[in-house]
């Protein structure tokens, strides 16, 4: 309908990042991950969360990040509103990686000022499988702000952990079991009020998610 032309590239997630940023030398790129206005979307996500929260931030929100787009979108959100007076703090914001690729992980922990090179393997949480992400340094700057923290998590605890959400009713794909993967692994405070987003049907991954249900119906 519109023109494109489709291109297959050999190799990674990664060479294909490469070959299109390659091609935007020469014509416009419409990454999310570039795009400053994407963010002034995700952003909403923090202004649907205080408004369900009758207008009340919680303590820590979860997220699963690769390039950070929701997560740096619900910083932004929150900052507005905090700027606006209309919240009193902002929330503690937690990032959770696969152990199989944490960039993030290892610059936080690791006190890096430059995305470390990787050889990212596969995971279950496709979604975040990022091994050079754009905007590592803002992530890193959002959890020093906000006394947050890196978590990785493992594959076999993704598995466990989109299992039981979706014998609960909820089917969503496996980064967003990552979030729940990382929830259980995050020691909190008495009282600490937590907001885990799911951030993808499970539509998205049907074929792993049968493999896994199948897995452990067994």
């Amino acid at each position: 309908m519109y023109g494109a032309h489709v291109r297959k590239i050999p190799g990674s997630r990664e060479d294909t990042a490469h070959a299109t940023l390659e091609a935007a030398k020469y014509s416009f790129y419409a990454s999310h991950a570039w795009n400053p206005f994407f963010f002034q979307g995700t952003k909403t996500f923090a202004f649907e969360v205080w408004e369900q929260f009758n207008f009340t931030v919680p303590d820590t929100l979860i997220i699963p990040t690769g390039h950070g787009t929701l997560f740096i979108g619900a910083y932004l959100g929150f900052k507005d509103l905090l700027n606006q007076k209309l919240i009193s703090k902002l929330p503690r914001l937690i990032a959770v990686q696969s152990e199989t690729c944490a960039p993030i992980y290892k610059m936080f922990n690791e006190k890096l000022k430059e995305v470390p090179r990787i050889e990212p393997k596969e995971t279950m949480a496709e979604g975040i499988r990022i091994a050079e992400p754009l905007r590592a340094k803002q992530i890193l700057d959002i959890l020093l702000e906000t006394e947050g923290e890196v978590i990785i998590v493992t594959d076999k605890e993704i598995e466990k952990s989109l299992f039981e959400i979706c014998k609960n009713g909820l089917y969503v794909e496996p980064t967003s079991a990552a979030a729940i993967a990382g929830f259980r692994k995050y020691k909190s405070a008495a009282k600490e009020i937590i907001v885990v987003p799911l951030t993808g049907h499970g539509l998205k991954s049907t074929e792993k998610v049968l493999k896994i249900l199948r897995k452990y119906s067994n």
